[in-house]
Order: C-alpha cells, then structure tokens, then sequence
C-alpha cells in the first residue's frame, strides 16, 4: 500500500485541490470569455506559435496552482513538474520520490477556438507512476478526481456522480475518441483500416480520456510520428490516474505500462486508452497486427 508523504492526509489534500481546481476553473472561463472578442485575443496570447501556442490563463493557472500547493505543503517533500515551468527553461530535477505534474491548460489551440474541449491536469505521481489525479474540465463543470483507489466526477456545487465505462466490446463495435488539432495521415490510415463504429472528434487528451470515463466513447489512440513532436508527461499522467482507477487501461501498444521522468518527459509511439481494463491487452494486440500487416506505423 502506497503511503503519503508523512503529515498528508489523503482526504485533506484533495479538499484542498477540489478549493484550487476550482479556482482554476474561474480563470479558464473568464479569459475564455474574453477570447471571444477578437480585441482581447491578441492581449491573452502570449507567444506567436501555431503549434504550441501559450496563453495568460496557462500561466495564470500554473502560478495559482503551484503557489498554493507550495503555501498549504511548505515542510513536504516532493517537487512540482509544470509544463509552463519547462517551457520557461526552468530546470526540472527531481529529487524525491513524489512529483506533482501539472498541465494548467490541455487543449490549448480548442481553449483559443472557443470549442469548450481543454483541461487542467494535476496529478500527484509516486516513483513515476501516476497516483492522485484531477482533471479539471470548466466548460462542462466537471472535475474528476482519483484518490489511487476510486474515480468520482464533482460538479461545482458538490454534486457527485460515477464513471460509467463501457465493456465488452470488439474493437470494431468501439466508438474512438481522437484529436481534432493534432492528427496525422498515419493515425487516419489506421483509424479507416480498423473501421470504428463511430469516431468522435475532440482536443485535449484530459477530455478525451474523462469521455471514455464517462462512457460517452470506449477507445483513444495517440500515434506519434518519429521526428516529430510528442506528447509529454502532464498530458496523460492525470488523465491515467482516473482512467486507470475507474477501471480502464492506458498503455504503450505493447501493453507495457506508461514510464514517466524520461528525457524530455516525452510520451512517444503508440499509446492506447481502452475502458475495459480486462480485454486492454487483446485490444492492442488487434491493433499492433493490423498496423502490421498493413506497414501502416513503424514498429
């Protein structure tokens, strides 16, 4: 049984995160707001990247969350891993056993295009596995929340309700939830040859992952080309801990579990995120023959 870092109470730590996440929450939606007046936009955006574009809100978000951890957990050993910080050149070592991973804003080019799908991950990882997690998602008022044994969904007001994951279902009866901003021709050519029951399109990897949690879809691929860019830790170790704990599975195609604190924090090849934690393993199984027998992906 994993044990906190001496004077942390499981139950605390996350009324105290619930009180953050929230508070992040309230940022997202307001410069959400704002990012509606084309006036305002230019003023929010704080580089000029297409494909990597920063926000005020991330950097809002990330200086509240990391604050306030650092204020209520002065005497508590374990570090704070935040894309932000990464992005600013801030030199990450991690020198304990606990890190916390933070994405303040997943989903950054739908948060600019007023599509609602962005999120804030936060998740608590222990000997770079993820444990807690939260996933923050404003433009639906949902927050889902692990404590390492249980994923639950709050609603602002405290309302509570649980996953409802799909089973049972063969790989071609499966609805896949898959990226609207950072899709490639190798993944539309897998997606065809495996011929979905149905394919929902949507951005942020927090909010594809909490739909499968929700049953809305059962299945997400990530296919990352070699050479090119990749996602990162924050992008799924929240994500993982609520999927993980709900019930789901998320792996490498070869169904090994996600490394985390690896050069560059990068996440690369072909992850896959299924809801039924039992067949995962044939799932990908399926997946790696069919990419195989039609050389679709590099193995």
């Amino acid at each position: 049984m994993i044990e906190l870092p001496s004077g942390v109470h499981i139950n605390n730590l996350i009324d105290d995160i619930r009180i953050f996440s929230w508070q992040a929450a309230d940022i997202l939606l307001y410069y959400s707001k704002l990012l509606e007046d084309s006036n305002d936009k230019s003023n929010i955006l704080k580089n000029n990247s297409e494909e990597d574009p920063v926000t005020l809100a991330d950097l809002k978000v990330n200086e509240i969350i990391i604050t306030k951890i650092n204020q209520n957990y002065k005497k508590i050993n374990w570090d704070i891993l935040s894309e932000e910080n990464v992005k600013t050149s801030e030199t990450f070592v991690n020198k304990n056993d606990w890190v916390w991973v933070l994405d303040p804003l997943d989903g950054t080019k739908d948060f600019i295009q007023g599509t609602g799908n962005y999120a804030m991950h936060l998740a608590l990882n222990f000997k770079e596995k993820p444990y807690i997690g939260f996933v923050l998602i404003p433009d639906k008022n949902q927050l889902w929340i692990t404590d390492g044994k249980k994923t639950w969904c709050e609603k602002r007001d405290g309302t509570k309700y649980k996953p409802n994951l799909s089973n049972n279902k063969n790989l071609k009866e499966m609805t896949l939830v898959t990226s609207k901003n950072h899709g490639n021709e190798i993944l539309a050519n897998l997606i065809q040859k495996i011929n979905f029951r149905k394919v929902e399109i949507m951005g942020s990897i927090g909010c594809k992952i909490a739909s499968i949690v929700r049953g809305d879809s059962d299945i997400y691929i990530c296919l990352s080309l070699p050479g090119k860019s990749s996602p990162k830790d924050w992008d799924f170790a929240a994500p993982e801990s609520i999927l993980k704990a709900a019930g789901g599975a998320i792996t490498d195609l070869d169904n090994q579990e996600l490394t985390y604190g690896k050069t560059g924090f990068k996440q690369g090849g072909v992850i896959v995120a299924t809801s039924n934690r039992s067949t995962h393993g044939s799932i990908c199984l399926e997946i790696k023959k069919i990419i195989e027998d039609n050389g679709i992906y590099p193995l």
